[in-house]
């Protein structure tokens, strides 16, 4: 055999075997609805935005059905700043006046949504973006913050009261890919709020009955027993994620909460991983080891699937 077709045969090879790796996965997730929450340095890292895009389209084309919902937090105070409205947070969460919530409607919807839209259509005409207003697809309720046991009033803060999935489900059976910005109109005052994108993510899994909601971060994942060690816990049930609720770092808070509500609610699992990583979702979906956090239903214990 000629030298240049054994170089060929040694450099194929181990392409070959990892689509044959991939295989059992592509069999069991398609058709199947993945939910993907877009966040963290994957959204300002350009490197890392491009390759977010490539791993959805390439769901998309493995005959998954991949929805993003989005939100844009470091995008929105940067705008803030830039016009002059300072950025407050109570418990966590951004103060929004009215004058705020034109900038994160703005930033969430005209901004961070065409970006990613923009991105993904560079493989073809595939992402169609919309808000939680279109089609009634979020509604929201004021929501309070708790400091101290006292109620604070923390402005256009919705938290989702009832979600109807059905414009995302026809874009979703049209073969398209559904990019959401996570604001939400109310149905008490009319007015438009700003919603957790982690919760949003989380309702809409539910919602659209998903297979998988999959929550990027800027951490490997849940870990063990934080800051004594670094030892990620690759699964959990639901009922363990909730005993260790109470203790998480608060910007986990609203992630493991949102993956707890999914699994209780149809979603069969819900994982959280390293958007840092390039190619972490295809990592995930698609390879024996997975990375990062899966949680699954107290129910399904013995789920298999990349943890």
């Amino acid at each position: 055999m000629s030298e240049p077709t054994t170089a060929r045969k040694h450099t194929a090879l181990p392409k070959a075997r990892i689509l044959i790796e991939a295989l059992p996965w592509l069999t069991r997730h398609h058709g199947k609805t993945v939910v993907i929450k877009f966040g963290g340095n994957a959204m300002i890292d350009d490197e890392l935005k491009a390759a977010f895009a490539q791993d959805v389209v390439f769901l998309r084309h493995a005959g998954l059905r991949p929805v993003v919902v989005h939100g844009g937090g470091p995008q929105i105070s940067k705008q803030l700043a830039t016009l002059g409205i300072e950025s407050e947070f109570k418990a966590g969460l951004r103060v929004t006046t009215p004058e705020a919530m034109d900038v994160v409607r703005m930033v969430l919807a005209g901004q961070v949504q065409r970006e990613l839209v923009g991105l993904l259509n560079q493989h073809g005409p595939l992402a169609v973006g919309m808000t939680g207003e279109d089609a009634h697809l979020m509604t929201a309720t004021k929501h309070y913050a708790d400091i101290d046991g006292e109620r604070v009033d923390i402005g256009r803060v919705g938290e989702i009261s009832a979600i109807d999935p059905g414009a995302v489900q026809a874009l979703l059976d049209d073969g398209r890919i559904p990019v959401i910005s996570s604001i939400a109109r109310s149905a008490d005052d009319g007015h438009v709020y700003n919603v957790n994108a982690d919760t949003a993510a989380a309702a809409l899994a539910a919602a659209l009955n998903a297979e998988t909601l999959m929550v990027l971060t800027d951490v490997e994942g849940l870990y063990e027993d934080w800051p004594n060690s670094d030892e990620v816990i690759s699964r959990l049930t639901a009922k363990q994620l909730e005993k260790l609720l109470p203790d998480l770092a608060s910007g986990m808070v609203p992630k493991m909460q949102g993956c707890l509500h999914a699994v209780r609610n149809g979603v069969h699992n819900a994982r959280v991983i390293d958007g840092r990583v390039q190619h972490s979702i295809l990592l995930e979906i698609f390879t024996d080891e997975g990375i990062g956090t899966m949680v699954v239903p107290d129910a399904d214990e013995d789920d298999e699937g990349a943890a």
